[in-house]
């Protein structure tokens, strides 16, 4: 009986990635989630609930809800910017079709396809954690508002500046990669088409008598 054919390393490699990806998106969004209940439960449900929280079995379920939402999250914030990816793909590719050309050309050449695997991880973190800024941003203040801390006001003014200038470094990111990644991907595909061109072979001589 023949042995079914293994998985290519790279695709391994890949789908780990991915699969990391989604877990550090998702777990940053359900930090957050936790900190918006802590808020509105307030600090005397909060302390009752607490030990059913730090179970075993609660931190299983938390990690398998986590890739859960990561999942949801990145589908969120892709459907979010959009817009503003579709914008900057026209720079590169002046239509769609082209777009996927050359996608499949970059797949052709291992080494750069997996360069564009590594700048695609990098924005999928990057656009998720664009929205995880924002919601612990907004849990962050909810808390400090609703739990007796002292200094509120510095304190809400530090969390909300930190949120805020991490929600648009992220964003700037995401920005910064997509737009290189599109020229990049422009640029070596138009150099591979070149150099795919097969050599014409030389003429033959002509036969003498």
């Amino acid at each position: 009986m023949t042995r079914p054919p293994q998985p290519e390393p790279s695709a391994v490699v890949a789908a780990n990635a991915m699969f990391v990806e989604v877990l550090v998106v998702g777990i940053g969004f359900l930090t957050g989630l936790g900190i918006l209940a802590a808020a509105i439960a307030g600090p005397d449900n909060s302390r009752q609930l607490a030990p059913a929280a730090a179970t075993p079995l609660a931190a299983g379920a938390a990690l398998a809800f986590a890739y859960a939402l990561g999942i949801l999250i990145d589908r969120a914030a892709d459907t979010a910017l959009a817009p503003v990816r579709r914008r900057l793909r026209t720079q590169s590719f002046p239509t769609t079709a082209a777009y996927a050309q050359a996608r499949l050309k970059l797949a052709e050449i291992p080494a750069l396809a997996a360069r564009a695997d590594y700048a695609r991880s990098r924005l999928r973190i990057c656009r998720g954690w664009t929205l995880n800024s924002i919601l612990l941003t907004l849990a962050t203040d909810l808390a400090l508002w609703r739990y007796p801390v002292e200094h509120r006001p510095l304190l809400l003014a530090t969390a909300t500046i930190m949120g805020t200038l991490a929600a648009v470094g992220f964003y700037l990111a995401w920005h910064a990669i997509t737009s290189t990644g599109y020229r990049k991907l422009a640029a070596q595909t138009a150099l591979t088409g070149v150099q795919a061109i097969p050599a014409q072979p030389p003429a033959p001589a002509p036969n003498t008598p």
